[in-house]
């Protein structure tokens, strides 16, 4: 797994996920914290570089604080009450991504006519 940055905007960061049935590039969401460990929000994307269906796919995150120069990793939630966790602390950082969108005044405003 490798994070890349866009090289057409500095604040998009993707990751290569090695499936079973093959290599699928993701956008990454959010890097968050629920009940003490971390986790990675994904939207995968098709060969077009887009995410159609809108699904959002959450791991676990881990970084080796001895050596920050080593690559994360991603974990499989095999877990359901872990992923229920970490799915409900993504729909809450969501929700507070939206209410601040909303008191900064946001690109979403501007577009209202």
């Amino acid at each position: 797994m490798a994070i890349n940055k866009n090289p057409d905007n500095d604040e998009e960061m993707y990751v290569d996920l090695d499936l079973d049935d093959g290599t699928v590039t993701c956008s990454i969401v959010a890097i968050f914290s629920a009940a003490g460990k971390d986790y990675i929000a994904l939207l995968p994307l098709d060969e077009n570089g887009e995410n159609t269906d809108g699904d959002v796919w959450i791991y676990g995150y881990q970084e080796d604080p001895d050596h920050p120069e080593a690559e994360p990793e991603i974990l499989y939630i095999d877990n359901e009450e872990e992923y229920e966790i970490a799915a409900d602390a993504f729909d809450e950082y969501l929700d507070a991504q939206e209410f601040d969108e909303l008191i900064d005044g946001s690109p979403a405003d501007s577009d209202e006519s």
